[in-house]
């Protein structure tokens, strides 16, 4: 595509990224999801399976999912949250939180490798481009009702 629109290069760049990430999980017999997943779990405290999709961007079927394989693959395990009976909370096991580890060294490499190749300035401006691209559409200020009427 010779013309590139924003929603195009942001949606090719996240892609490049996440098949990136899974062809490295691969090499441990994980995936991109599954070390995001290490990743957003308290290592310490254990977190609300209620607060892990959100914070993942992920969809329950989703979650549900990676965390029954994470459970199998024995890197997290389920408890009862003792503050609320209905609620259940995720954590680590020992194993899991070697594979946390290795999944934190593996996004810290990716950032050095962008920050040691691109200005600091130049990734200022794209973090800049970045926030305000997710500020208009939380604000609901791409498709609006005016523009809807012009189609």
């Amino acid at each position: 595509m010779k013309d590139k629109t924003i929603d195009y290069a942001l949606r090719a760049t996240w892609q490049a990224v996440s098949r990136m990430y899974n062809e490295e999980a691969t090499k441990y017999g994980a995936t991109m999801a599954t070390g995001f997943a290490l990743l957003s779990i308290d290592k310490e405290d254990g977190t609300p399976s209620t607060t892990l999709g959100p914070r993942m961007g992920m969809e329950p079927t989703s979650l549900t999912r990676t965390l029954k394989s994470m459970e199998e693959k024995g890197l997290i395990t389920r408890k009862k949250n003792p503050e609320d009976g209905r609620g259940v909370l995720i954590y680590l096991t020992k194993e899991g939180k070697e594979k946390r580890e290795l999944s934190k060294a593996t996004v810290l490499r990716f950032n050095d490798t962008i920050k040691n190749n691109i200005s600091e300035e130049k990734i200022n401006h794209f973090m800049e481009v970045i926030e305000l691209i997710n500020e208009m559409i939380s604000d609901k200020k791409i498709f609006t009702n005016e523009l809807e009427t012009k189609i």
